[in-house]
């Protein structure tokens, strides 16, 4: 009986996501994928304390594809300079993490992501809405890199 329902509900909500996604400027769809990535490791953590292993490589690995085959490849690494560098890393560290800590089941290098994905959007967000420009906004969030004594890349 419900199940038309739930039928109405999915295609409405993909019609809402393909409509923003048309509607949105270029900004705004890289806050987007901050949300989708931010999402699927919130579910992937749910999935982990649920123990439903499918479910929970099925929502880190969307996550990762969102790190890598969204916000990855959008960099503008020529007009970016150092700081798409500097984010080129940060996403490769972020994918790294999720991928060890899926195969550990790690909860904390999963909620540590969520902690980068977050402070990143934050930094889109004022960035889409005016309030700063790229170099004003990102290098909070992206000297997590020298924090964590990651590699640089090069």
């Amino acid at each position: 009986m419900f199940g038309a329902i739930n039928k109405g509900v999915s295609a409405y909500k993909r019609i809402d996501l393909e409509t923003g996604v048309v509607d949105a400027d270029p900004l705004r769809l890289i806050v987007m994928l901050y949300e989708g990535a931010i999402e699927a490791c919130q579910t992937g953590l749910m999935h982990m304390r649920n123990e439903d292993i499918v479910k929970k490589g099925e929502a880190l690995s969307k996550a990762i594809m969102i790190i890598e085959s969204g916000l990855r490849l959008s960099l503008d690494r020529n007009a970016g300079e150092d700081i798409a560098q500097s984010l080129d890393a940060l996403y490769g560290y972020m994918s790294n993490r999720l991928y060890v800590g899926h195969l550990q089941n790690k909860p904390e290098y999963v909620l540590e992501v969520v902690k980068l994905l977050n402070d990143l959007k934050a930094a889109w967000v004022a960035i889409a809405d005016g309030q700063g420009s790229t170099t004003q906004a990102m290098p909070q969030a992206i000297n997590y890199q020298n924090q964590q004594n990651m590699p640089a890349k090069g």
